[in-house]
C-alpha cells in the first residue's frame, strides 16, 4: 500500500476553513466600520439626518443627487482603507483577489436583503466595480511590497540599514554578515590578505 505524503508544515493552518471564515468576517466588519464612520461624519458635517439607509441601502446611491455622489466618494475612501485591512489581515498577494471579491459579493447580498431588491442604479454597480478594482490592485501591490522586502539575519541588519547594503570597503552583501568583531570576515572566518608571489617560488 502506498504511503501518503505528510502535509507541508503550516498547510493546514493556511487553508483552515475556520481561519478563512474569521478573516472574511474581520475584513467585512472593518469595511462596514470604516463606511459607518465616514458616512456618519459626512452626514453630520452636511447637517443631514443619519440612518442605516445611507450605509446599507442601494437606493441612496443615485447619480442625480448630491448625496448619492457624496456617498460614492465615501465608499471609494472605504476601499482605500480596505487596502490596509488586506495588508494586515491577509498579507498574501495571491489571496487578495479572492478576499476582495468575496467582500463585494457579501456586500451585494447584504444590500439586496436590506433593501429587499437587487440594486438597479447604475452608480451603485459602477461604484462596486471601481471599489473592487482599487482594493485588488492596491492590495496586491501592498502585499507584494511586504513579501519582497529584504530579510537581514543576525547583526547585519543594523549595518545594512546604515551602509545601504554595502560593507566596510563598499562591497555588497553586508546584510549576510554572520560574525561580528575583529578578525572575522563575511563568511565567519578570519580576514584574508593578498600576498604577492616572489620570483622562483611556486614554480612548476
Amino acid at each position: 500500500m502506498r504511503n501518503r505524503r505528510p502535509p507541508r508544515p503550516g498547510a493546514l493552518q493556511t487553508l483552515s476553513p475556520l481561519r478563512i471564515l474569521t478573516q472574511i468576517v474581520l475584513l467585512q466588519t472593518l469595511h462596514y466600520a470604516a463606511a459607518f464612520a465616514l458616512i456618519l461624519f459626512t452626514a453630520l458635517a452636511a447637517g443631514k439626518p443619519f440612518s442605516l439607509d445611507l450605509v446599507l441601502s442601494w437606493r441612496s446611491l443615485r447619480g442625480d443627487t448630491t448625496i448619492g455622489w457624496t456617498l460614492g466618494l465615501c465608499w471609494i475612501m472605504c476601499a482605500a482603507a480596505g487596502i490596509i485591512s488586506l495588508l494586515l489581515l491577509i498579507a498574501r498577494s495571491k489571496l487578495v483577489l479572492d478576499f476582495a471579491l468575496s467582500l463585494h459579493v457579501i456586500h451585494l447580498l447584504v444590500t439586496s436583503l436590506y433593501s429587499k431588491a437587487i440594486p438597479r442604479h447604475w452608480l451603485w454597480w459602477a461604484l462596486q466595480a471601481v471599489s473592487a478594482s482599487l482594493m485588488v490592485g492596491g492590495g496586491v501591490w501592498a502585499c507584494r511590497w511586504r513579501e519582497l522586502r529584504p530579510i537581514a539575519f543576525g547583526g547585519g541588519a543594523a549595518a545594512a540599514a546604515k551602509g545601504k547594503g554595502k560593507g566596510r570597503d563598499g562591497d555588497e552583501g553586508v546584510g549576510y554578515l554572520v560574525g561580528k568583531g575583529k578578525g572575522r570576515g563575511r563568511d565567519g572566518g578570519g580576514e584574508y590578505e593578498m600576498v604577492g608571489i616572489k620570483d622562483g617560488e611556486g614554480g612548476v
